[in-house]
């Protein structure tokens, strides 16, 4: 082994602790034996800097080394419990690592759909949803036992929630954690299970939600409630509940992001002559004024009438689209009105006994 043991993790004599660390991870990266299976000098070098790295980051250890020289510390294990450890952190997701208890698991997450209308959508909207999942049983305070009974430590994994297996490798002792297979990572057992729930500490129950829709949703949008879903077994925590918004159709308008879009029918005498009509809005009726003239088609724009923005103040537009409707019945008043216009403008017009047309004698 080299004389210094700074120079093997690259830092300097007055590096810290921390420092000493990065060197030592990016080291066992770059040289880790799973990664290097062509290169035989790799697990060499790797048990050099593990070595070098467990002298160095025990600070006794290291203030001997730094006194009496290379020779400090030797014959110990060059995998002892801090470079083990470190190892286990950096490819193992610190498997080896204290042994924490993993309790009840969480619950699933749950999805429905609300079906709000273009109002609720504008505007935002409170609205109640009924819904029925899993939830905490009431007989038990969702323990799982029985009244008069408590949840016993499981033997399996000593109450951790987890087994942990060693086997030997060219790196020393492996360890490997998985959840208990018979307490399924609670840590406690059931020996007699609460009568209501068959020992699931949970039943389907049917409750009201109350839903506060914001303004300017748009439909398919999805609303996500933290922990109002279905609870975990045993006391386990509850996942999340997923509300799916469908905006209704509605009959007034088009919806295009915040503008919205309303076709308003004419007669072709009040496109002609001009008039004032009436158009809805999200929330009142308003006057329009149809200018004389006015072609079938056109599009008058109104500010601010159309859908809150979801994401900052304010109101779309609304565009009303103006549709001239012809006739497609006339009496005979209306027949003969329209058949001296045509003349008056030099038009060909329908004969009065109909099927022919004829030129305007002049």
């Amino acid at each position: 082994m080299p004389t210094d043991l700074y120079e093997v993790l690259g830092v300097p004599r007055s590096a810290s602790a921390e420092e000493l660390k990065r060197a030592y991870r990016k080291l066992a990266r770059e040289l880790h034996p799973d990664t290097n299976p062509d290169n035989p000098g790799a697990e060499a070098k790797f048990k050099e800097v593990s070595q070098a790295y467990e002298i160095l980051s025990d600070p006794e250890r290291r203030a001997n080394y730094d006194r009496f020289g290379s020779d400090a510390g030797a014959g110990q294990n060059p995998f002892g419990a801090g470079s083990v450890q470190d190892i286990f952190d950096m490819f193992f997701g610190g498997m080896g690592g204290p042994r924490q208890r993993r309790g009840p698991q969480a619950g699933p997450d749950a999805e429905v759909t609300l079906e709000i209308t273009l109002d609720d959508a504008a505007f935002g909207a409170t609205r109640d949803i009924t819904v029925t999942l899993p939830q905490r049983c009431d007989q038990c305070a969702g323990s799982g036992a029985a009244p008069g009974s408590q949840p016993v430590t499981c033997l399996e994994c000593a109450g951790a929630g987890e087994v942990r297996r060693v086997r030997q490798s060219i790196l020393g002792q492996m360890v490997t954690t998985t959840i208990c297979p018979r307490c399924q990572g609670v840590g406690t057992r059931v020996e007699t299970p609460c009568p209501s729930c068959r020992g699931e500490g949970r039943e389907n129950q049917t409750s009201t939600l109350t839903i506060q829709v914001p303004a300017g949703v748009e439909d398919g949008s999805t609303m996500r409630l933290a922990d109002r879903g279905p609870v975990g077994p045993r006391g386990g925590p509850a996942g999340n509940l997923f509300v799916h918004l469908r905006v209704a159709p509605d009959e007034r308008f088009v919806r295009e992001r915040d503008d919205l879009h309303h076709e308003a029918h004419v007669s072709f005498t009040q496109a002609a002559l001009g008039a004032r009509i009436t158009v809805p809005t999200l929330r009142d009726a308003m006057t329009l004024d149809v200018e004389p003239g006015t072609q079938s088609h056109t599009v008058q724009r109104v500010r601010h009438e159309g859908v809150t923005h979801l994401h900052g103040r304010g109101r779309g537009d609304l565009y009303v689209h103006v549709i001239v409707d012809v006739p497609t019945q006339l009496d005979d008043v209306e027949r003969d009105l329209l058949t001296r216009l045509a003349t008056h403008h030099g038009e060909e017009a329908p004969s009065s006994h109909g099927g022919l047309f004829r030129k305007r004698k002049h």
